[in-house]
């Protein structure tokens, strides 16, 4: 993770208008000294275990991960459910961002060790609230290991 005077986001989205207002959000209300997006969920996966020695070097452990469920390759779930098994990100924040209100869905998470789950709000005024709240929690108020 990021030294203790540093915040850094890692965004996992597909969809490029819900990533520029999340990232317009974090930056407007939230501490955070770098937002790296990642478009889906196999990319997810490469970013943290991938074996390719460049990648390995380039790579920056997030303070949070917010992940949204609804990803092209590989779900958000099953990105979750891993990231849970592996030593290197299983004390990693995971928030689920996601549009899904299914139980089952909601359900999982948690099953898989998220940390929160949060159904993305319609309407950007609702979205900036919200994403003030998510950071402010986790960035400020949590403390993580």
């Amino acid at each position: 993770m990021s030294n203790s005077d540093e915040f850094i986001i890692l965004l996992v989205e597909d969809n490029d208008i819900d990533a520029e207002f999340t990232i317009r959000a974090l930056n407007q209300y939230v501490p955070v000294d770098q937002i790296i997006r990642l478009n889906d969920g196999q990319e997810a996966l490469d970013y943290f275990f991938s074996t390719d020695i460049q990648q390995k070097k380039n790579r920056i452990f997030p303070d949070l991960i917010l992940l949204d469920n609804n990803l092209p390759s590989v779900n958000g779930l099953d990105v979750l459910k891993i990231f849970k098994t592996q030593k290197i990100t299983k004390e990693i924040p995971v928030v689920m961002l996601t549009s899904s209100t299914e139980k089952q869905d909601i359900n999982t998470c948690y099953k898989y060790g998220g940390n929160s789950y949060i159904t993305k709000p319609v309407g950007f005024e609702k979205f900036l609230e919200t994403i003030s709240i998510l950071g402010s929690y986790w960035l400020r108020l949590n403390r993580a290991p």
